[in-house]
């Protein structure tokens, strides 16, 4: 699948799932059906990273999904990841690049509408955008709200792939979807579920 058909945009998070759980969350989410994966541990060392990375790149390959790693874009082309995420202090587009090559994925974390304008200006192949609500994986940082979604959608989202994120739940989603929202990351809501690929089902269901 390429990332401009990809609507539900998923990340194992090491810090909700144990290293020997990472293979069959992951599976879950794949059998769920979403359309990207990305490999995200914040407070783990680099070689864990890359031990769990090798393991989901191949449940990737097999299930014809993009498997992004967060952070790391030496790592990205070591393991020869579809693509590297990086943060807006991780440094610039051309640096990433360097590391990871052409033909390969690169998206931006944005914070805000002049930031995904930024990013878009950059050359960035997709961003996301958030997050929306207060949510645990980025403790500290507030929610921007909807207000901005329809405005995002219409400058950066019809040019480049654009994916809401942050306190995204079932709950919560059909506010995101009316507020023009088109394409979305669920991270906490799907790897606390009892039944992650049923959980992910039903992302898939609500945005289809």
């Amino acid at each position: 699948m390429s990332l401009s058909s990809a609507r539900l945009y998923c990340i194992l998070d090491l810090d909700y799932v144990a290293q020997t759980e990472a293979v069959r969350v992951t599976s879950q989410l794949l059998e769920g059906g979403a359309d990207v994966l990305q490999l995200r541990g914040k407070n783990h060392d680099v070689e864990t990273i890359r031990k769990v990375g090798r393991l989901l790149l191949l449940l990737c390959r097999e299930a014809g999904v993009p498997f992004i790693i967060n952070d790391y874009p030496d790592l990205a082309a070591e393991l020869d990841a579809d693509g590297v995420h990086i943060g807006q202090d991780d440094g610039s587009l051309a640096k990433a690049r360097a590391v990871v090559g052409e033909g390969k994925i690169i998206g931006r974390s944005t914070h805000s509408l002049e930031q995904a304008r930024t990013a878009l200006a950059a050359g960035f192949d997709y961003i996301g955008f958030g997050p929306l609500f207060p949510t645990p994986t980025k403790r500290g940082r507030p929610g921007i709200g909807l207000l901005n979604i329809s405005f995002m959608e219409e400058e950066i989202g019809s040019k480049i792939p654009a994916f809401c994120i942050g306190g995204i739940t079932p709950a919560t989603l059909p506010e995101v979807l009316a507020a023009g929202a088109r394409r979305i990351v669920v991270v906490s809501a799907l790897l606390r579920s009892p039944d992650i690929r049923s959980a992910t089902h039903q992302f898939k269901t609500l945005l289809a």
